[in-house]
């Protein structure tokens, strides 16, 4: 390789410039002094696959767009994945999990095209994600996932195989001395295929035999694996349980000091977190996690509460253990999965719900006044959130774009060009109707606005007419992906579904609501109402899902946020339309492998 040369002068002043390949920037940034990288007291160390040059510094491994999106009716497009991976990068996780390349072509081209555009997009400190592809123990899942992530310029393949005597007995149906010259042979092709990342998980850890165990790792370490990821598959283990895990492991597997560990923790008995905390004070440092803890069945630990108890405690009570993320970009980064993915954050949810930062008793108001430290253990700032506009900009009707985008760039979002054009007029026919705008208000707007998939069908006008003197009928006008403008009338049982009817009559695509649900954004009879569907097409692609190896089939979530209810429900039902007819026709382009798509599970 190239050798490169900096004026040591230029290094002490940060005022040098490097002309050269990728690799060469990455290094010369390393030696940048002074950099405050994120929004930790300790800068980021230089990474190395198997090394981390401070032991106290913990990898946030991101798995929202792998794991995460195995939640029933969490599909999302390729260009979603693409909007969330350049938030992530924002928020400075370690590893982006981009998906499972071999599922499908849709996948495989947006594990591809993150890996090309946010795995190349190195900040002038230096930081650029680790881009990660999974792939089951096998020849052309590893080869997929690699052709998919070598455009990355931190490539990693993550390769895995149960371990616990249930799985081999019932699902692989396979000898442990298999096992393990699978394990090994695997990790060894996809190193040989010049990945020099390669992650190694042994699902269903938590319930699988200690000395297996550590047969397993020690055999894949010998074999080149970097990272070693134990999974708590079915979120069996209690925090002592898999801490003493972490702990055994790190003890009796050979040569286990030349690989990082990481955990994956399961939230099936609400310990997903409580699990990943217990794991890094054990010794692991890399965690596996999601945002808002999106994943299948009770989903992941979640990466805000595991960021900010470590940011929180990590110091006092964690032995120094801190991460290089970003606190500031979570706030956004949980509205844009939860408006991608379809799935609310609960209320009571810590860190991102809605009442995670709200008083409401008495007590803790008189305390608040007093001092927020009485009952915050965190500032909501911390987290890229504004409790309140001390600039005393209320937003109405004669609002202007600057005060707006003012409002949005305190709310953590930043839009520019079009975006903020499409924002501005939707909040202008908004304000027509409604003397204030609150922040609720606002981000429901842009959400419905911003956070939706490519327009395929989009929505002109809906009238409706219902009651009890006659059948509800429902006239919707809809601009096809042509230009043309079509107009349908129908009858139904409600006037949303005297809608839906009219939309189905247009598109011509038959499918099924599955899931429809409505709720008030904020108090008042002027308030916005968000609503939320699922939907399933009657021809929809199916899936073999790895683990049960049953057949599923995706579904769709859409949401739409406007003043008038059947509006609102109108604009969810064509987004969620929108979200499947673009991923059938990205999908429909090439078949990868299979005419099946397979679902991995680690």
């Amino acid at each position: 390789m190239a050798s490169l040369v900096i004026n040591p002068n230029c290094i002490r002043n940060g005022s040098y410039r490097v002309v050269g390949t990728p690799n060469q920037k990455l290094l010369a940034a390393a030696f940048r002094p002074g950099i405050v990288r994120c929004s930790a007291a300790q800068s980021r160390p230089v990474y190395y696959p198997s090394h981390i040059p401070d032991p106290n510094y913990v990898r946030i491994f991101d798995t929202t767009l792998r794991d995460g999106e195995q939640s029933p009716g969490a599909t999302m497009t390729s260009k979603e994945k693409l909007d969330i991976a350049r938030q992530l990068s924002r928020l400075g996780v370690d590893i982006i999990e981009a998906g499972f390349p071999i599922a499908s072509k849709d996948d495989f081209e947006a594990v591809r095209t993150i890996a090309r555009e946010v795995g190349n997009a190195v900040t002038d400190d230096g930081y650029v994600p680790v881009i990660c592809g999974l792939a089951r123990c096998n020849r052309p899942d590893i080869e997929a996932s690699w052709d998919a992530v070598r455009h990355a310029l931190r490539p990693r393949v993550h390769v895995f195989i149960a371990t616990s005597d249930i799985h081999l007995k019932y699902k692989l149906k396979k000898t442990r001395e298999e096992v393990v010259d699978i394990a090994r042979n695997m990790v060894a092709f996809a190193r040989s295929l010049g990945c020099e990342d390669v992650e190694f998980s042994p699902e269903d850890a938590g319930r699988s035999d200690r000395e297996f165990l550590y047969l397993v790792l020690g055999e894949v370490i010998k074999a080149g694996a970097t990272t070693l990821n134990i999974p708590d598959t079915v979120g069996y283990n209690l925090p002592n349980e898999f801490g003493k895990l972490i702990s055994d492991i790190k003890s009796n597997t050979p040569a286990i000091d030349n690989v990082i560990i990481s955990t994956h923790c399961q939230n099936d008995l609400g310990l997903a977190t409580a699990n990943t905390l217990a794991g890094a004070y054990a010794g692991a440092r890399q965690l596996e996690v999601t945002i808002n803890g999106i994943g299948e069945r009770a989903g992941n630990a979640s990466l805000e509460e595991v960021v900010m108890t470590l940011r929180c405690r990590g110091k006092e009570q964690l032995g120094g253990l801190y991460t290089g993320i970003n606190t500031k970009h979570i706030t956004m980064a949980s509205k844009m999965v939860m408006q991608y993915s379809g799935l609310t954050v609960q209320p009571h949810k810590a860190i991102v719900g809605a009442n995670a930062f709200a008083h409401e008793s008495g007590i803790h108001q008189d305390g608040m006044l007093k001092h927020k430290g009485t009952y915050e253990i965190m500032s909501p700032e911390d987290i890229g959130l504004s409790r309140s506009d001390e600039s005393g900009i209320v937003l109405g009707k004669l609002s202007g774009r600057h005060a707006l985008r003012s409002k949005l760039i305190q709310l953590g979002i930043e839009l520019d060009g079009k975006e903020l054009d499409d924002v501005f007029w939707r909040f202008k026919t908004v304000a027509e109707k409604k003397k204030h705008l609150s922040d609720e208000d606002i981000e429901a707007l842009v959400s419905d606005e911003i956070f939706q998939p490519q327009t395929i069908w989009s929505l002109e006008n809906v009238q409706v007419t219902c009651g009890t003197l006659g059948l509800s009928t429902g006239t919707v006008k809809l601009v096809g992906p042509d230009g043309a403008r079509h107009v349908a009338c129908a009858v139904g049982t409600g006037p949303v579904d005297a809608a839906y009817k009219a939309i189905d009559s247009i598109v011509q695509v038959p499918v099924t609501l599955l899931e429809y649900g409505l709720n008030s954004v904020t108090e008042g009879i002027d308030a916005i109402a968000h609503t939320r569907v699922v939907i399933r097409g009657e021809n929809s692609h199916t899936a073999t899902h790895a683990l049960t190896g049953e057949t599923i089939h995706r579904t769709f979530s859409g949401s739409g946020a406007e003043m008038d209810v059947v509006v609102s429900s109108v604009r969810a039902y064509v987004s969620a339309l929108n979200k499947m007819l673009g991923f059938k026709s990205a999908s429909s382009k090439k078949t990868l492998n299979s005419s099946q798509e397979i679902v991995g599970k680690v």
